[in-house]
């Protein structure tokens, strides 16, 4: 690196997400993002600090201050309130469910009135305001149980221990790829729309708190150079088995 454009390193808390972000036991941090920020701090002269931790408390730390980066992320209200949004693809989650011929709700509102549908999602997950609303729902009424990552969602469904999910299907599909003891469900995914999920924005947030002025536009502006040159869903393409991203995943640019 000739000279560093960052004032300091930049620390990324980061959480396993299908084949978005792998955390391998022993060695780097591997996927699409990793790769997308090692790409951007070796052309723009940033390093990034990568360190595995469960996706709640990546959460917390970003709201908090104590990381300077959120990613992946779809950009929701809560967010906002504590970093700068640059969008890098667009994503949809869906209601995913293992192939059946039951009738299932298509919204979200409806989920949460039928009472004999138990749902398992994943902790730190947020794809918005309806979908916390949902979550707040449903574990009012005890319906809810909250796993850690999406293959432990994927071995609940397999249990028959909930009978659907939320969540963006590459993530889920991507999962079931890397791990033998889900990847027999692969063939027997359904993927039902909710009106109120439509294609977001996901991509990095950048922490106002932690992250300085000069530090912050800075990785935003190469963020969005990534995007808009199509690095990102280059990467994603790299990464992500033919056919996984068709319905859920799409270029922002």
């Amino acid at each position: 690196m000739a000279q560093a454009a960052c004032s300091r390193v930049i620390q990324v808390p980061l959480a396993p997400v299908g084949l978005s972000v792998l955390l391998p036991p022993q060695g780097a941090a591997t996927g699409v993002y990793p790769e997308l920020l090692r790409q951007v701090g070796e052309a723009d002269g940033c390093l990034f600090a990568m360190s595995a931790v469960p996706r709640a408390r990546q959460e917390l730390m970003f709201e908090s201050g104590r990381s300077d980066v959120l990613v992946p992320a779809s950009r929701t209200p809560r967010r906002d309130e504590f970093g700068d949004f640059v969008p890098l693809i667009q994503a949809r989650a869906m209601m995913i469910s293992l192939r059946s011929d039951r009738v299932l709700p298509s919204s979200l509102r409806a989920l949460a009135q039928a009472s004999e549908l138990r749902v398992v999602l994943v902790r730190g997950f947020d794809y918005g305001d309806a979908y916390q609303a949902l979550l707040k729902e449903l574990g009012r009424q005890g319906r809810l149980r909250l796993e850690v990552d999406p293959v432990s969602v994927a071995r609940v469904l397999d249990a028959g221990g909930a009978d659907l999910t939320v969540m963006a299907p590459s993530i889920l599909a991507s999962a079931l790829h890397a791990d033998e003891r889900v990847s027999h469900l692969l063939g027997r995914l359904r993927l039902d729309a909710a009106e109120e999920l439509g294609w977001n924005d996901s991509g990095v947030y950048l922490s106002r708190a932690a992250l300085g002025e000069a530090d912050r536009r800075h990785l935003q502006e190469s963020l969005d150079k990534a995007a808009r040159s199509g690095l990102v869903w280059k990467l994603f393409k790299q990464f992500y088995p033919a056919g996984s991203m068709e319905g859920s995943l799409r270029p922002k640019y």
